[in-house]
């Protein structure tokens, strides 16, 4: 079997860190990017050191996700076969109540985090025979949310960032893809401050390896967007043919 190398962000925890150890068994090296080094090396503490390398670095910051991506592909042979844009943050709260530096930031990490790690990635996924980019999305791209306010407009910005791309890289024979999960069950969802009611209407019946297992299937047959879970997806391709209106009043419902 010929090994493959990811470069995945946001490795530590949650989506990111479930991600990374089931890539680790099924054989992958990784290069794992995160904000806190010794959160990395306390994963992969008893992992095999020649197939795994890990980075602090902050995805907002173009030059700190370069160097790191940089370095990893220089330990394999100057490509890449697959990127995962994985790092996000979520701070539910009303918009006005939200110090406009957390609205940035938002959008710095969620938004530009990507464009930094493609842009990045570009020329070592360009040299693999396979280059592949999973951008991690959420159901908040699908109509905009209450108090998800800038969130939901970041994660519009990566499905509307992942199509475009996954049109232009077709030139290069890279693939580019997202996966769509609604809420999950991780701790950045666990320590969030509100509570909004649409998460008590909707649920959150997901775990960080439903989400793992999706990505999964993207690397084996990737598509542009790929709903998590059964639920969902009959939300997600019903809105498809359903008219904006109708869905504003769904989301207006689940939000009371």
């Amino acid at each position: 079997m010929t090994i493959r190398t990811v470069f995945l962000t946001g490795a530590s925890s949650g989506i990111g860190r479930a991600t990374a150890e089931r890539l680790y068994k099924e054989g992958w090296i990784l290069g794992l990017a995160g904000q806190h080094l010794e959160d990395l090396n306390t994963l992969t503490a008893c992992w095999d050191q020649n197939r795994v390398h890990c980075y602090q670095a902050n995805v907002s910051n173009s030059n700190q996700i370069k160097t790191a991506i940089d370095d990893f592909a220089s330990q394999s042979g100057n490509k890449l076969d697959l990127l995962i844009n994985n790092a996000g943050i979520l701070t539910i709260s009303r918009f006005e109540e939200l110090d406009i530096s957390e609205h940035q930031r938002t959008i710095n990490v969620n938004v530009m985090g990507v464009i930094n790690g493609c842009h990045a990635a570009f020329p070592y996924l360009k040299a693999s025979a396979r280059g592949l980019v999973i951008n991690v999305s959420s159901a908040s791209s699908l109509y905009g949310i209450p108090e998800f306010a800038s969130y939901s407009a970041s994660k519009f910005a990566v499905k509307g960032f992942t199509e475009a791309l996954e049109l232009e890289w077709q030139a290069h024979s890279i693939k580019v893809c997202d996966v769509i999960p609604p809420f999950v069950a991780t701790n950045m969802l666990a320590t969030q401050k509100q509570s909004p009611k649409i998460m008590d209407a909707l649920g959150v019946d997901l775990t960080a390896d439903d989400v793992a297992d999706a990505i999964f299937k993207q690397i084996d047959s990737p598509k542009t967007h790929r709903p998590v879970s059964a639920k969902f997806s009959a939300l997600y391709y019903a809105s498809v043919i359903t008219p904006p209106s109708l869905l504003r009043q769904f989301i207006r419902f689940c939000s009371r």
